[in-house]
């Protein structure tokens, strides 16, 4: 794989995204015939997200998660293939529901949401339902830090890190900062720096860094050293 400054290049390669897909209940009413509301129904989740708009951009994209055996489950799975995304790294949890979100907008255009999951079936991935051959045929393997949350996912999400540098993958983190599912904002900081020197790529916000280096002064130098131990 050929590389510029110690980078991979993806050239047409392959993007996986690891992580969870949910189903966003947008706090848009809609009247129905009846006379009632409806709340609109989108899917969701930061990594699928990533993998839809790889493909819809022309991209190869593949997934790599956990849902609930169950209607919302297979719907998502089905929107990753109409928009050309593989879903051979899709697993079915019988147990458990896919995970849902109810999202609002403040009055400062920022969104608000409020997570059902307990558990939901992406925090049930394990280690041993990757699909590593998928994970290693890749070019770039972009993650979050939702599936650090919880165990298995958590080793899931870190055996699957592991096997992509290994194959050489280029790692993509979009730290996705949601406070309210972490157990508390100094565990959301420790997990979310756990792995951030390990990264090749970060996309993080003004806001994501104040939070994570307790600091108002943010610049590149900043973001560089988020990980670095002090």
């Amino acid at each position: 794989m050929a590389s510029t400054n110690g980078i991979p290049s993806t050239g047409n390669g392959l993007i996986v995204s690891f992580g969870e897909m949910l189903i966003d209940f947008v706090h848009r009413l809609r009247r129905v015939p009846s006379g009632g509301t409806r709340l609109p129904q989108s899917p969701g989740g930061a990594p699928a997200n990533v993998a839809i708009a790889v493909s819809r951009l022309g991209g190869k994209a593949a997934f790599v998660g956990k849902l609930g055996d169950d209607e919302f489950g297979h719907m998502l799975a089905g929107i990753l293939k109409e928009n050309g995304v593989r879903a051979d790294g899709i697993t079915f949890d019988q147990g458990a529901r896919t995970a849902l979100a109810f999202v609002t907008l403040r009055a400062d255009g920022e969104r608000e949401f409020m997570f059902y999951r307990n558990p939901s079936a992406d925090m049930l991935l394990k280690p041993e339902e990757l699909n590593l051959e998928l994970i290693r045929s890749a070019k770039v393997f972009h993650y979050g830090s939702i599936s650090l949350i919880v165990e298995p996912c958590r080793s899931a999400h870190l055996k699957a890190m592991e096997v992509a540098k290994e194959a050489g993958c280029l790692l993509s983190y979009d730290p996705n900062l949601r406070l309210p599912l972490w157990p508390s904002p100094e565990e959301a900081r420790q997990q979310i720096l756990s792995i951030w020197e390990k990264a090749d790529l970060i996309k993080v916000s003004d806001v994501e860094l104040e939070f994570l280096t307790g600091s108002d002064k943010i610049d590149d130098a900043a973001a560089c050293h988020c990980g670095t131990p002090t």
